[in-house]
């Protein structure tokens, strides 16, 4: 015996099951370069109805003796105004935030130093991201590794985030920031 639920009865249930900040998550973008060492930290969002428009980079730069992390965080900044960001890691400072001329954030790619092995690993190191228009933003990170094939692009905007970043490794190689999840909502 088959069961029909009618639409406002679902759209209900939908409503109070599923955590505000999630109600409107249209998809995942990922990429296939990431890092793979660290934890993921929360996923956050952008308030219901609003998108990112730009981001900073939290970055360490070369210039800093030692052991070096690269990317650190990245912070999306909110059509209201609002910044959100994941898991940040300790290194570093925050660049200049960098906005979309026109509409959204749609479509990133990481830029990514594969593992070296003995030698000091960086793991991520920047990020460009794509705008609705096609305006490309390419972040004030490191030049170490490369850039990897794009995530595919949103039909919205993308609206929120979740990081992968290792913790301190005390006297061992420290990478921070190694890969990032977007999400897209409409």
């Amino acid at each position: 015996m088959d069961i029909t639920i009618p639409a406002v009865v679902f759209l209900t249930l939908f409503c109070c099951l599923v955590p505000a900040e999630a109600r409107f998550t249209a998809s995942l973008l990922t990429v296939s370069n990431g890092g793979k060492w660290g934890t993921w930290g929360p996923l956050k969002f952008c308030p219901q109805g609003y998108f990112a428009n730009g981001f900073s980079l939290k970055v360490e730069s070369d210039e800093v003796p030692g052991d070096q992390t690269g990317l650190n965080g990245i912070r999306l900044h909110c059509t209201d105004g609002s910044t959100i960001e994941s898991k940040v890691g300790p290194w570093g400072s925050w660049t200049q935030a960098q906005y979309c001329s026109r509409g959204n954030l749609v479509s990133f790619s990481l830029r990514v130093e594969e593992g070296r092995g003995i030698d000091d690993d960086t793991a991520a190191n920047n990020i460009m991201f794509i705008c609705k228009d096609g305006e490309v933003l390419e972040g004030h990170g490191l030049s170490r590794g490369h850039f990897g094939s794009p995530s595919r692009r949103c039909t919205g905007s993308i609206c929120g985030i979740q990081t992968r970043v290792e913790d301190k490794q005390g006297l061992s190689d420290d990478t921070a920031l190694n890969d990032v999840h977007l999400y897209c909502c409409f």
